[in-house]
């Protein structure tokens, strides 16, 4: 367990629509306090001394790493004070609901079991998970020709990382490689892009435009090409591809630029839903468990 002084802000999500629960941006995640997840979980008048028995139950069940996985971040307390509270990450606030017997924890254990029958689907059948994606922006009220590039986008951004993977690079270098092409392709690197666009913690890549998801995978598709026909091996010669494909696609986006007379990269983004009378009717996109943004395309393995 460890007390953490400085991290990033603090605010509260709803838990279930009923359940105020603190959240803390700390180390490029969001944690949860305990306290309140239990108390939304159990309804006790007492959730302190709840997550006290609960832990004990814990490491009785097997799970040593619970203290590990704990950390002690400021949040605001009901007296408005910033107070030191346990913390977790979205995973291991999962972990510990299967720990708790009762009624509400339930429709979460089901949620869990759902959702790993999903992933064990999505691991036999690939196509299930792009199908998945597609709905999800149909449900988002994005535009079917936009929808159909960035389904393409997160295939060739998979096929790109399945190289980098098999030829030496770690998860930890994929933000350096994907900054690379970034660089090359829009002269601008993942948050310059981002800042442009007005996004924080949202995935660039779902607030871009056909041109710029284009050229995005202009410069990937390059690079992975460029990785098979020098046969690199090791981050150095990785990086060397990631400029020589980002620069492939730079040179096309100046070309378009002299030819439209505008520049290509657009602050649009789809922060708010795309006007109805544009878009077809759909039914409301449940919300998550927990509304946590997705990583970033430089910051994570996965572009789904």
């Amino acid at each position: 367990m460890v007390d953490e002084e400085h991290h990033q802000e603090t605010g509260t999500v709803m838990f279930e629509d009923h359940f105020p629960v603190r959240y803390c941006w700390y180390q490029g995640k969001m944690y949860y306090s305990l306290i309140d997840v239990v108390a939304a979980l159990t309804g006790t008048d007492n959730p302190n001394r709840y997550w006290s028995d609960l832990k004990r139950k814990l490491i009785a069940e097997g799970y040593d790493q619970v203290y590990e996985k704990i950390v002690r971040l400021k949040m605001r307390a009901p007296d408005n004070k910033l107070r030191l509270t346990d913390a977790v990450d979205r995973e291991t606030v999962f972990r510990i609901v299967q720990s708790i017997s009762t009624a509400k924890a339930e429709p979460f254990k089901l949620f869990l079991a759902q959702a790993g029958d999903q992933t064990i689907q999505e691991y036999e059948d690939p196509e299930i998970s792009i199908e998945r994606a597609r709905e999800t922006f149909r449900l988002k009220g994005m535009p079917e020709e936009w929808i159909e590039k960035r389904i393409q986008s997160i295939l060739v951004r998979n096929e790109l990382t399945q190289e980098w993977d098999e030829r030496g690079a770690q998860k930890k270098d994929y933000g350096i490689l994907t900054d690379t092409i970034a660089k090359g392709t829009f002269n601008l690197t993942t948050q310059e892009h981002k800042q442009i666009k007005g996004l924080r913690r949202e995935n660039l890549r779902d607030h871009m435009t056909n041109m710029e998801l284009v050229l995005t995978m202009l410069g990937e598709v390059t690079t992975t090409e460029l990785h098979r026909d020098r046969e690199s091996q090791g981050v150095s010669e990785l990086q060397h591809d990631a400029k020589d494909g980002g620069a492939v696609a730079g040179r096309a986006r100046q070309d378009i630029e002299r030819q439209l007379g505008t520049p290509v990269v657009s602050n649009q983004n789809y922060l708010a839903p795309p006007k109805r009378s544009q878009q077809k009717k759909h039914k409301k996109l449940p919300p998550s468990l927990f509304a946590e943004q997705r990583p970033d395309n430089n910051e994570s393995t996965e572009d789904l």
